[in-house]
């Protein structure tokens, strides 16, 4: 029977189980030690059945008998409750089975069978925070670890209801049983950790390891029982204790869970959210203003080691090298090592850019370097090959935690590259390959894309217009090189393009005077997009690129009304140099709509003039656009 618990039919080995369970409770001695550790192990089974089945084998085993002197102390909790020996003992058994990796499915195995155990936080607590009673041993470090995992898998299985991943077919719908147990559990959760929480992590506040399993906790908390509780000042102190683990520690996985504490935290659905956003932002403002501080003494001390020019130059080529192993690795099979090098590309070029120069370091003139073309071209191929994917593209990411951390990974490779094009690093028009995914990648990256629009925007009004209108100029190509010139203007691709354009218009905002010359400059490269490709045909047929003034027409209600006037000219002009015979209005009607009409008979959603007050326009000269292009 044992060896049939092994079987390759699940339902079998589960039977078996069952089977060996049953004479567990007859008759004990007939199974021998070896026996049972044969059954221990597949507690952590991927298989939930068979892990189930062990688990309750396992409960009955280790677990279900009481020793006679509890019965007195049934009543007691925490530390001196009848739970206290069994937590214990569930610690002593996932140590000893050396899977520590797995403390999830050890729960998960015995959540049906052994639930009052594993919910009895409050001696999972007292075990770690109050001294041991006389005569009791007290629990190791390691032990002390293993007790503190198992505890945040049972609190996680209580709070969210489902197996962990790889056991199981994922969330289902939960009973109105479930969900109130799940509430209430959640409930419980609240009020003892809020209150414990700052005082387990000042116990534990130097170990990495405790503390990041810690910091997971308020995730799984119900943020309203801090004010409904009046637990402001356990808020507080739990606060306090996260700033003070920031400042202690550099490993990457504790701040890391800090970072994802403060995020839990700030949540506008709730009353704490101020106070929370108020405490971070007091330490983010003092870890920058710590590091501004280290970087300003770090260069003192630099440039007294480099005290020549030529010290500096020699630097400067030794970086050069340096990226170009990087760039390099850009191409490299091994997908770690292409992001790696592209991360510390994107680092040193930040580092080494003309903003090394700013608070009067002139002297650094020497060590700022500029990518070339080719750099800045590998730098946007590996965003494009390795960022706008989509999830089933990714190999690695076969569950959802899966999933959601190779997001995270790509946002911060999306990330990286924007911060070059906002502070000029590489060249603005680069943008445009970024631009042109808003509306395909909205839900992944829309909130960076967008935020690089607007600060691009604030550096180059002109230039960022420019590389607005290069971003659909090219959507327009490739549409073009798939379905030629001959192509549907209701189809999606089309529609989709006209879509982003009009997505584009909405981010100029309401001021036409402060956008003017940009939004002059956009219908400017615009029309001679349009009206640059010769039909071959000959000169009797429209330009290929025409349909073009269509997607510019979302433009049009941005253009103050003279210079609708003037942009009408000049494509009047333009279809007179083309010496075409059919009126270049008469192919493009959205564009001759919006650009003629007054104001007042603009589109509904277009005219925002009478909602809101806009300057005069009479005193406004028309623009030239010669003067733009300067």
């Amino acid at each position: 029977i044992v060896s049939m618990t092994l079987d390759k039919e699940y339902d079998v080995a589960v039977q078996a189980i069952k089977l060996l369970t049953l004479v567990l409770q007859s008759s004990e001695e007939v199974l021998t030690a070896e026996d049972c550790e044969n059954v221990y192990h597949l507690v952590y089974s991927a298989h939930r059945p068979v892990a189930v089945a062990a688990g309750e084998f396992l409960y009955k085993k280790l677990f279900s008998r009481r020793d006679p002197e509890d019965d007195g102390i049934l009543k007691r909790r925490g530390r001196q409750s009848p739970n206290a020996n069994l937590v214990k003992t569930l610690v002593f058994f996932f140590l000893e089975s050396e899977l520590h990796e797995h403390a999830a499915y050890l729960v998960d195995s015995m959540w049906d069978c052994a639930t009052d155990l594993l919910k009895d936080w409050e001696c999972m607590n007292s075990l770690l925070l109050e001294e041991p009673l006389n005569g009791e041993e007290p629990l190791t470090d390691r032990q002390e670890s293993a007790l503190i995992e198992i505890m945040l898998c049972t609190i996680r299985q209580a709070a969210e209801c489902h197996p962990p991943v790889g056991r199981g077919t994922g969330k289902r719908v939960l009973t109105a049983k479930e969900k109130k147990t799940q509430l209430d559990d959640r409930t419980k959760i609240t009020e003892l950790f809020a209150v414990a929480l700052p005082q387990l992590l000042a116990k534990y506040s130097v170990d990495a390891e405790k503390v990041t399993n810690l910091l997971q906790l308020p995730q799984y908390f119900d943020l309203e029982i801090y004010t409904t509780g009046r637990l402001e000042k356990h808020l507080d102190a739990l606060l306090r204790q996260i700033r003070d683990i920031v400042e202690k520690h550099t490993d990457i996985d504790v701040l890391e869970a800090c970072s994802k504490t403060y995020h839990a935290l700030c949540n506008e659905e709730f009353t704490i959210f101020n106070r929370v956003d108020i405490a971070r932002s007091q330490l983010i403002d003092e870890l920058a203003d710590k590091f501004n501080r280290l970087l300003e003494d770090f260069l003192k001390t630099y440039m007294k080691s480099f005290s020549s020019k030529e010290d500096l130059l020699r630097l400067k080529k030794q970086m050069r090298v340096f990226c170009q192993i990087c760039q390099h690795y850009l191409t490299n099979v091994n997908t770690a090592v292409k992001e790696q090098a592209f991360t510390i590309l994107c680092d040193v070029l930040m580092i080494f850019s003309h903003q090394i120069m700013t608070g009067g370091r002139d002297m650094l003139e020497p060590l700022v370097y500029t990518p070339d073309s080719s750099l800045q071209s590998e730098l946007l191929s590996f965003i494009l090959d390795h960022v706008f994917i989509d999830q089933d593209d990714d190999n690695n990411s076969d569950d959802e935690a899966s999933k959601i951390e190779a997001l995270h990974k790509r946002r911060n490779l999306l990330a990286a590259f924007c911060k070059l094009i906002v502070y000029t690093v590489v060249e603005m028009n680069t943008a445009a390959d970024i631009f042109k995914q808003y509306m395909k990648y909205y839900n992944d990256y829309g909130d960076i894309i967008k935020e690089t629009m607007s600060k691009t925007r604030q550096i180059d009004k002109i230039q960022c217009a420019k590389t607005l209108i290069l971003s659909l100029q090219q959507l327009f190509n490739e549409m073009i090189q798939e379905n030629g010139y001959n192509f549907d203007r209701s189809s999606p691709t089309f529609s989709g393009i006209k879509e982003l354009a009009r997505r584009f218009a909405l981010t100029f905002g309401l001021d036409q005077l402060k956008t003017r010359e940009a939004i002059a400059m956009l219908h400017k490269d615009g029309i001679e997009f349009a009206f640059k490709e010769p039909n071959p045909q000959g000169e009797s047929h429209p330009p290929l690129n025409l349909a073009f003034l269509d997607i510019l027409s979302e433009f049009s209600s941005k253009l103050l009304r003279q210079d609708k006037r003037t942009v009408s000219s000049d494509s009047m002009w333009l279809n007179r140099e083309q010496t075409m015979h059919t009126p270049v209005m008469m192919q493009t009607p959205q564009l001759t709509s919006t650009i003629m009409r007054e104001p007042k008979r603009l589109r509904p959603e277009e005219n925002y003039m009478g909602v809101y007050p806009m300057q005069p326009e009479h005193h406004q000269a028309p623009l030239d656009y010669k003067y733009v292009d300067e």
